[in-house]
């Protein structure tokens, strides 16, 4: 079965700073790190595709989050494997394991663009470097669809700045998806947690771009849909599903981290 493991520290930069928890939002990091990682292996990587002038791009992300999330320092694991190749998407399905229990589950959609005319290319050269592991947490890939939107609820603008920028010249992922995260009141973020997140990429943007980000609540209790805008292109949308938090087990003072028993 070809899949792929790594494991990553919970670091400060990626940690809520309220409970000491990974933010959900970072996972996403650590499942697009793993699957590089995993590319690197098959030399099937970014700069492998480089000298082809071939370039990967995420299409859609979907992640379920199913408990509390690891505490800052602690070791979480990453297990990543293609899904499923159709003639110009790639599948890569993961879980995200913490103590040998699985805490996030998701899947994700790849293109590979020529990277002058920017349009998808077939998979088939690139695809025949893994073996398909028909495993789908999520179930079967399904097209991505909005919720029904029934008010708008708040707007941000945001100017794309050098930290938004990523190997390609264009705004990293991540970026988008704190856009959305900061249009949502910090009461409203101690009381629930991100049960589920759906992102779909649309288009491209780059240094200095100003983006428009508008919050929507849906016809679905609890979900609200994030569409962030460059004039009138829709660059990606994002929906959310939200829960009240997870009762606490302990704090970190009563939890036992491993870095408290390294001695000095």
């Amino acid at each position: 079965m070809d899949k792929y493991f790594h494991s990553y520290s919970v670091i400060l930069d990626n940690m809520d700073m309220n409970e000491y928890r990974l933010r959900p939002i970072s996972a996403i990091m650590y499942l697009q790190d793993a699957f590089a990682r995993f590319c690197a292996t098959k030399r099937v990587a970014a700069y492998d595709l480089f000298p082809k002038h071939l370039i990967w791009v995420v299409g859609e992300f979907n992640i379920e989050f199913l408990e509390n999330l690891p505490y800052w320092s602690e070791e979480i694991k990453v297990e990543i494997w293609i899904s499923e190749v159709t003639k110009l998407k790639i599948y890569a399905d993961y879980k995200l394991f913490y103590k040998d229990r699985v805490f996030a589950q998701g899947n994700s959609c790849w293109f590979i663009l020529d990277e002058n005319s920017k349009r998808p290319v077939k998979t088939d050269e690139i695809a025949q470097k893994f073996v398909v592991c028909p495993e789908m947490p999520l179930g079967a890939h399904k097209k991505f669809i909005l919720a029904e939107t029934v008010e708008k609820v708040v707007e941000i603008k945001h100017k794309n700045n050098l930290s938004d920028i990523d190997f390609n010249n264009h705004v990293n992922n991540k970026s988008y998806i704190n856009m959305a995260e900061a249009t949502a009141p910090s009461d409203f973020k101690k009381a629930k947690t991100l049960k589920n997140l759906s992102i779909r990429f649309n288009k491209e943007s780059f240094l200095d771009d100003i983006l428009v980000c508008s919050t929507y609540k849906t016809n679905i209790d609890n979900t609200y849909v994030h569409k962030i805008m460059k004039d009138d292109a829709e660059i990606c949308d994002i929906q959310t599903t939200w829960a009240d938090k997870i009762k606490q087990p302990e704090t970190i003072l009563e939890y036992n981290l491993d870095v408290k028993a390294v001695k000095v």
